[in-house]
C-alpha cells in the first residue's frame, strides 16, 4: 500500500514532498491537504496524468478537474480578460476557499478535459500545498475521492478510497477545520465556486454556482449585490463542470475538493482541492 507521510514529523516531510514533486514530474499522482479538503493533484500540462486523475476518481472528460496555482501573479498567466471585480475577490479570498471559473488563455497548452476554453483557479490556504505548488507550479486538482463518495478530510480516508492510484500521499492533519461547514450538504467545506466568465467591462453579472465555506454575504461585501446573480439564479444553473472538492460538485472548481459548473476546468477536500 502506498506511504502516507505525516507533514507535522519534518523528516517525513522532506521525504514526502521530495517523492511528491518527483511523482508529479513523472505524471503520477498526488494527494496533498488543502484548507477545505484532501485533493488528488496531477500535473495540470501533463494530459495523461490528468487522464489518470479522472479515471480514479471515476470520472469522464466532461467533468475537468480544478487548477491550484502558488499566487495571485499566476492567475494571469493561466486566464486572460479578468474583470476587476474578480482581481477584488481574489484579493480578499486568497488563499483561500473561493474557486473562480474564468476563460483561460488561449495559448496553453494543456487539456483538462471538456473546459469550452475555460479554467477554474484557486490559490489554497495550506502551507503544504503552496511549498508543492511553488516547486511544480499549477497542478489539476480535484476532491481525493471516488466519485459519488464524500470527500476526504484526511489522508486516511483518501488512501481507503484511491489506494495505489495514488504513489505519494501528503498528511496535513484534518482539513476544513478553519472553515464553517456551510456547504451544500452536511458538514461541507468544499470551496465556493463563483463563474465569472459571463462579467465584462460592460455589463454582466458574478453567479455563485456552487454554495461553500465563502458565504455569498461575504461575497457581496467585496463586490456588492448587483454584481452578483439573484441565488434562485444561481440555484438553478447547471452544476459545474469541474470536481474542485466535494464528490457532488462539478472545479475543482477543481474545489479538489476540489473536493466541482459552468463549462471550466480544488482544500480540495471537495477544491478545489483544490
Amino acid at each position: 500500500m502506498t506511504a502516507i507521510y505525516d507533514c507535522s514529523v519534518e523528516s517525513q516531510l522532506l521525504t514526502g514532498m521530495r517523492l511528491a514533486r518527483a511523482a508529479i514530474g513523472r505524471g503520477q499522482l498526488v494527494v496533498l491537504p488543502t484548507d477545505t479538503v484532501y485533493g488528488l493533484a496531477a500535473d495540470a500540462f501533463d494530459p495523461a496524468a490528468v487522464g489518470r486523475l479522472l479515471a480514479a476518481k471515476g470520472r469522464e472528460r466532461t467533468s475537468p478537474p480544478p487548477v491550484l496555482i502558488p499566487g495571485i501573479p499566476t492567475l494571469d498567466a493561466l486566464a486572460r480578460e479578468i474583470p476587476e471585480p474578480v482581481r477584488r475577490l481574489v484579493g480578499e479570498f486568497w488563499p483561500g476557499g473561493l474557486t473562480v471559473i474564468l476563460h483561460a488563455q488561449p495559448s496553453l497548452t494543456w487539456d483538462l478535459g471538456e473546459t469550452r476554453g475555460t479554467v477554474a483557479l484557486r490559490m489554497p490556504d495550506n502551507r503544504v500545498a503552496l511549498e508543492l505548488l511553488s516547486e511544480t507550479g499549477p497542478l489539476a486538482v480535484s476532491s481525493a475521492n471516488l466519485s459519488g463518495r464524500p470527500s476526504a478530510t484526511t489522508a486516511a480516508e483518501a488512501s481507503d478510497m484511491l489506494g495505489d492510484a495514488v504513489t505519494v500521499f501528503l498528511d496535513g492533519g484534518p482539513a476544513g477545520s478553519d472553515y464553517d461547514a456551510i456547504g451544500e450538504r452536511p458538514g461541507d467545506t468544499s470551496s465556493t465556486i463563483v463563474d465569472a466568465t459571463g462579467l465584462s467591462e460592460s455589463g454582466g453579472v458574478l453567479r455563485i454556482v456552487r454554495a461553500g465555506v465563502i458565504s455569498r454575504e461575504r461575497i457581496a461585501a467585496v463586490v456588492g449585490e448587483e454584481l452578483l446573480a439573484p441565488a434562485a439564479s444561481a440555484a438553478s444553473e447547471p452544476e459545474p463542470r469541474t470536481d474542485p472538492e466535494p464528490a457532488a460538485s462539478a472545479s475543482p472548481a477543481v474545489e479538489p475538493a476540489a473536493s466541482a459548473e459552468p463549462a471550466a476546468s480544488g482544500d480540495a477536500t471537495g477544491t478545489a482541492a483544490s
